[in-house]
């Protein structure tokens, strides 16, 4: 897959990371790009009080840091011979320092293991979503303990065109990045991709209702609600289209993907569609609106990354202004 130059992985060396590192040394030796992979520290500075000397606590710090770098130096050392690996160790809150180094260095693509699930069974946890609500560049959080290969990837896009002009421009450039996104990683891991757009009828609710103005009849009802959905699903061919002529014709025959237009809210739809597939990567947006600083992930994606159960690559439009500096 020829989309990213500059990689950035994040890893935890205690814990189950081979397959972020993995993935993300496939993608680098695929795009000929070298490989960036770090770990995060937490800082010693609040302990000197506790320590009582702060030459302590600068020494615990260095060792800390040492052992770090040396756990990540002995997990990339077998992947040295396929690409070039650079290691940092960073000290600070975790979604701070990864997003700062993103914005420094320009990367492209950070790719991270997920935390062990929490009580409530949600695969994200606090630093994750923060991740996921302000990392500028498109971000892959891959399920701990997950499976080698993809045997099924799932491109959720928006192809709903009642936007003003400029918001719909961002929108449709938005969905041809997640479907060729899409569309390459299931090339590369030779996974089955479908696509699903949870659509629903503008007012359909209350015209239907008893407190109805119009005095339309069932037919005429459903009549509208099946020219909406034959818009949507005109909307949804043209984008197929396009990404057909940025991957190749021969590539999207190849993967022949399957195709849900799903009449309902797209955050109860999408993931139960998602279950029911039994989907290995969901590939989203998480913001629609551009140039707005603070204005971090939609309702919709936040609502359905709390449901899923399995790895996201989640992608920013080009414009996003996150709400982070360095």
């Amino acid at each position: 897959m020829k989309s990213f130059k500059k990689i950035l992985c994040v890893i935890e060396p205690e814990k189950n990371c081979k397959s972020a590192l993995e993935s993300a040394v496939t993608l680098a030796e695929n795009n000929q790009t070298d490989l960036t992979v770090i770990s995060m520290i937490e800082g010693i500075a609040s302990s000197i009080e506790i320590l009582k000397s702060e030459k302590i606590a600068t020494d615990l710090q260095t060792m800390t840091t040492r052992m770090h770098k040396q756990e990540i130096e002995s997990l990339v050392e077998p992947y040295r011979k396929k690409i070039k690996i650079q290691t940092k160790v960073l000290q600070g809150i975790p979604f701070l320092e990864i997003v700062r180094e993103v914005l420094r260095y320009k990367y492209d693509l950070v790719v991270k293991t997920t935390e062990t699930q929490d009580w409530s069974g949600r695969i994200f946890n606090s630093n994750d979503m923060h991740l996921l609500r302000k990392c500028p560049c498109p971000i892959w959080m891959i399920k701990p303990k997950t499976q080698m290969s993809y045997r099924r990837i799932l491109a959720a896009v928006d192809v709903d065109d009642n936007w003003p002009p400029v918001e719909q421009g961002t929108r449709d450039m938005l969905n041809q990045r997640i479907l060729e996104i899409a569309g390459s990683l299931a090339l590369s891991e030779f996974a089955a991709l479908h696509i699903v757009h949870a659509w629903e009828a503008a007012g359909e609710s209350l015209i239907r209702g008893r407190t109805s103005f119009t005095n339309a009849s069932d037919d005429e009802i459903a009549i509208y609600v099946e020219q909406v959905r034959i818009q949507l699903k005109k909307n949804l061919d043209i984008l197929i289209h396009d990404v057909a002529n940025s991957l190749g014709q021969d590539a999207m025959d190849y993967l022949k993907p399957q195709i849900h237009l799903i009449k309902g809210m797209a955050r109860k739809e999408i993931p139960i569609l998602a279950k029911k597939i039994e989907t290995d990567l969901i590939v989203m947006g998480t913001v629609a609106r551009t140039g707005i600083p603070g204005f971090i992930m939609g309702n919709t994606a936040e609502t359905i990354l709390n449901q899923i159960n399995c790895s996201v690559l989640a992608i920013k439009p080009i414009g996003f202004i996150t709400p982070i500096t360095t």
